[in-house]
């Protein structure tokens, strides 16, 4: 498999922001009530990322070259632009979305997965291709997390779970099996 394949894999599965490094709880935990809220959120969250990953790359090579101190403010001035813009056409083209998602679609901005996937990929020295294939994989697989979360809350709304850990307690239990589940892909790709 070639090294984009590699970054890939590693982004969606083996170093998941969500499960592996824990970037990106609040809308983890906030948003994954609903299927389909949780997978429109991951949309436009991978959208989000791979816009980032482009600006980032444009900035790390042309602009932060001369003031690399200027890096982090650059990347937030440059995400909160990407998500107005994703909030101005989602509310344009699905309010019921825009409803449904409420204050946690302009929470994209603060989105630490999407901060760290800028600064990761620049601290990996990816160039374009590699800083596309990398925020995608990280993308996809924030939302592979968020739609898995959002199946077994759904699932547990319909099971009989004990009063004790009902509610946020089961939802923090969730997210630590699955977290360990997927620490379990590190081992996957190991070298021989």
């Amino acid at each position: 498999m070639g090294d984009l394949g590699w970054i890939f894999i590693s982004a969606l599965l083996i170093n998941n922001f969500v499960l592996a490094y824990f970037l990106g709880l609040c809308p983890f935990l906030g948003v994954s009530g609903k299927l389909e809220t949780s997978f429109r959120l991951g949309m436009a969250t991978v959208f989000v990322m791979v816009i980032t990953a482009l600006c980032a790359w444009i900035l790390n090579t042309y602009v932060l070259i001369y003031a690399p101190y200027l890096r982090l403010i650059s990347f937030i001035v440059v995400i909160a632009s990407v998500v107005q813009f994703i909030e101005m056409v989602i509310k344009k083209l699905s309010p019921a979305l825009f409803r449904s998602l409420g204050i946690f679609l302009p929470l994209i901005t603060t989105n630490c997965a999407i901060l760290g996937l800028a600064i990761f990929a620049t601290n990996k020295g990816y160039g374009l291709w590699e800083g596309l294939v990398y925020a995608l994989g990280a993308g996809l697989g924030f939302t592979l997390a968020i739609v898995l979360m959002a199946g077994l809350r759904e699932e547990t709304e319909l099971s009989e779970v004990p009063v004790l850990v009902k509610g946020i307690a089961f939802n923090l239990i969730i997210s630590g099996i699955l977290s360990m589940a997927f620490m379990g892909f590190a081992g996957l790709f190991s070298s021989s």
